[in-house]
């Protein structure tokens, strides 16, 4: 009988369970798979390493990978690297959040309760919407799920996404509308914004809602309040894809019509990791509350007429019948919403201002040096905020390898995601940028072109 360090049963152990089965070998409980399927080799896997060999190894394999302190990075798309306030991490770190889970008993979870309703209040505020929810697995769930409250709400069963809308999250849009027979329908760009023209002709009573993001996904920004107003003249909902640090200079997209706004929460005090785990925000008007995907906590009082937290709304399948819950998402992002919540609060709407203005200024500055330099030219003249498209005259892919090898993550390029784009790159443009940085890519650029 084989023994296997990393099962805790021992031989004896094993045997007493081979006993009372009546069976005197373990390959005996597989003998309902047919012999034909079954493997009949060893797995094809390197052998045992040692501790040291194995760390060696791990080492060795991490080295490979660059991190932004070797690097410096216009890369966006989705994932941005802003500065995370030593106070976020000495927050979340405390064991009262840290190990919490879901906060079933209000008497026991009042300090996380509480952290969740001024989550909650804070990214209304942010949004401009009545109420949001805590919370979503990341941005393109939220989509997925908003979409899906578009439908359910109108009983539609069309959605209009603009094609200036993240590719990937079109990608997960499409998989949620596919698994409830929603039909979803791209609508085209000019000039780097959703094609108004367009979207009209394409508005009728089936359309459940239009979906677009603002700052797109070419940075530019969207005309919000014409998009609503098509939108809602047809009956239909408009749902707002937004980046939260934007809204620290742009009007929240509720002042402009948006019925429901969602957003990856990553850039509120969440690094980026490698992808995730990340915050997916999801806030709405009133009139939506009881359609929203996962829970919602409130605020209300004891018998002693004490503030207490409760969790008012959670309409998912673990508390109702499967059918008629909302959403399959079963948890919240307690741990990253925490992140968030501490980071709004310690910069406050003047900190979120700056930020937002340090973001847009130099994303300006690079936009305007980069023009200078012959072959590159801006593909859009819609104003944007921090990550703009230029366009080379030649495949991007070449350049921004020359580049990575020069110490420089030149944006992502776009020709993987639309026709006609191999010379185009997606820049991005934080305040983690100085003057110098970008001053030296754009002479180095410039010599490779």
């Amino acid at each position: 009988m084989k023994t296997f360090s990393y099962i805790p049963h021992t031989g004896s152990d094993r045997q007493k369970m081979l006993d009372f089965l009546a069976l005197t070998d373990v390959s005996q409980l597989f003998e309902d798979i047919p012999d034909a399927i079954r493997m009949k080799r060893e797995l094809d896997l390197p052998a045992a390493m040692s501790e040291v060999e194995l760390t060696r190894h791990m080492r060795n394999l991490a080295n490979r990978n660059l991190d932004f302190g070797q690097v410096v990075s216009f890369l966006g798309a989705g994932s941005y690297e802003h500065y995370q306030p030593s106070a976020v991490d000495a927050i979340i770190g405390r064991s009262e959040f840290y190990t919490s889970y879901t906060p079933y008993q209000p008497e026991i979870s009042q300090g996380m309760l509480q952290a969740i309703f001024e989550y909650q209040t804070m990214i209304s505020e942010l949004t401009g919407m009545d109420l949001a929810n805590a919370s979503m697995y990341d941005g393109p769930t939220a989509l997925g799920e908003a979409g899906m409250v578009c439908c359910a709400h109108t009983r539609r069963n069309k959605l209009l996404v603009a094609s200036t809308m993240h590719p990937e999250y079109r990608a997960v849009l499409a998989t949620y509308a596919f698994g409830q027979s929603v039909e979803v329908v791209e609508v085209g760009h000019a000039d780097g914004v959703l094609d108004l023209q367009a979207l009209k002709s394409q508005l009728d009573s089936s359309v459940a809602g239009v979906l677009v993001q603002y700052p797109n996904f070419f940075g530019s920004i969207e005309d919000l309040e014409a998009i609503g107003q098509l939108a809602h003249d047809a009956g239909a909902l408009m749902a707002v894809n937004t980046y939260p640090i934007s809204l620290g200079l742009l009007k929240p997209p509720g002042e402009l019509g948006a019925d429901i706004v969602i957003a990856e929460g990553q850039s509120l005090g969440n690094s980026m990791s490698f992808g995730g785990p990340y915050l997916g925000i999801m806030a709405a008007k009133k009139d939506l509350m009881r359609r929203l995907p996962g829970r919602i906590v409130g605020q209300t009082t004891d018998h002693e007429g004490r503030r207490g937290f409760v969790l008012t709304l959670q309409a998912r399948e673990q508390h109702i019948r499967r059918e008629k819950a909302t959403s399959n998402i079963c948890s919240n992002q307690a741990l990253n919403a925490l992140a968030a919540t501490v980071f709004l609060s310690y910069l406050g709407r003047e900190g979120m201002r700056e930020l937002a203005s340090q973001n847009y200024h130099k994303a300006h500055y690079l936009a305007e040096r980069l023009s200078a330099v012959k072959g590159v030219r801006l593909a859009f003249a819609s104003p944007f905020f921090n990550e703009f498209v230029v366009r080379l005259g030649k495949p991007a892919a070449p350049v921004q390898e020359q580049l990575l090898a020069k110490g420089y993550l030149f944006g992502l390029g776009l020709g993987r995601f639309y026709m006609g784009m191999d010379d185009a790159v997606l820049l991005n443009v934080t305040e983690m940028r100085t003057r110098e940085e970008m001053d030296a890519m754009v002479a180095d650029l410039e010599a490779i072109l």
